[in-house]
């Protein structure tokens, strides 16, 4: 197989014709009508500073359904010692700075440049992206955020400064999801972390039959406060 090349057009090829490391294409832009169009068709955007735009789809795919998710001792406690306060969408834009500029254990640099956070600070005023965010003593220690379509959520970065606070997050986030009946949240891509609280992984066939249904479904748009 070949990557594909992009044009004008709004379109993009067949996800199941990614090469085997899942990349599918190169180029195009990251207008809120393309990205939505990828997300719809289990494509995402990743790339580093100085790269063209890449397109995505792996498999397989690393899927976070919200029964399974999996509160371990000491998340139970945290969430029951009201140390921290969970918001939704009051500071999209710190929430992307941090994911950006914090530093992981198992990442070397970023792949959030400022032509990503120009475009998802777009798809959160437009209320399709959306930030879960963890507080202590009003300040910003912890957070997510992601797209939401139909009752698909599609987890994009999450950063931490305080101990669990990412994992805070997560709770909070599959607890929405279970309120408003989501299906799943697209976690993308296997990291160890995101198994350890339940993730799982599927192949891009089923992924995608899954995320055909879920998509057609109403989506929760605006704000999430």
């Amino acid at each position: 197989m070949s990557v594909f090349r992009l044009s004008k057009e709004m379109v993009f090829p067949d996800p199941c014709l990614a090469e085997k490391d899942g990349l599918l294409a190169v180029g195009g832009d990251l207008s809120p009508e393309r990205l939505l169009l990828a997300y719809y068709n289990g494509i995402f955007p990743w790339f580093s500073k100085g790269d063209p735009f890449l397109w995505w789809s792996p498999d397989p795919r690393l899927l976070l359904f919200p029964n399974k998710f999996k509160v371990s001792k000491s998340l139970s406690q945290l969430i029951k010692s009201e140390k921290y306060s969970i918001r939704f969408d009051t500071d999209f834009a710190s929430v992307i700075s941090c994911c950006a500029s914090v530093e992981r254990n198992d990442q070397d640099g970023t792949w959030i440049t400022s032509d990503i956070k120009k475009a998802y600070i777009r798809l959160h005023e437009l209320g399709f992206a959306h930030s879960v965010e963890t507080w202590y003593n009003n300040e910003l220690v912890g957070g997510l955020y992601g797209i939401s379509i139909g009752k698909a959520f599609f987890g994009e970065s999450m950063f931490h400064l305080s101990r669990d606070a990412s994992k805070f997050a997560t709770y909070h986030l599959v607890e929405r999801c279970k309120q408003w009946d989501f299906h799943f949240i697209d976690a993308q891509l296997h990291t160890n972390h995101l198994v350890s609280l339940g993730a799982e992984e599927i192949s891009r066939e089923n992924y995608l039959n899954l995320l055909e249904i879920a998509v057609t479904l109403d989506t929760r748009r605006g704000n999430w406060r």
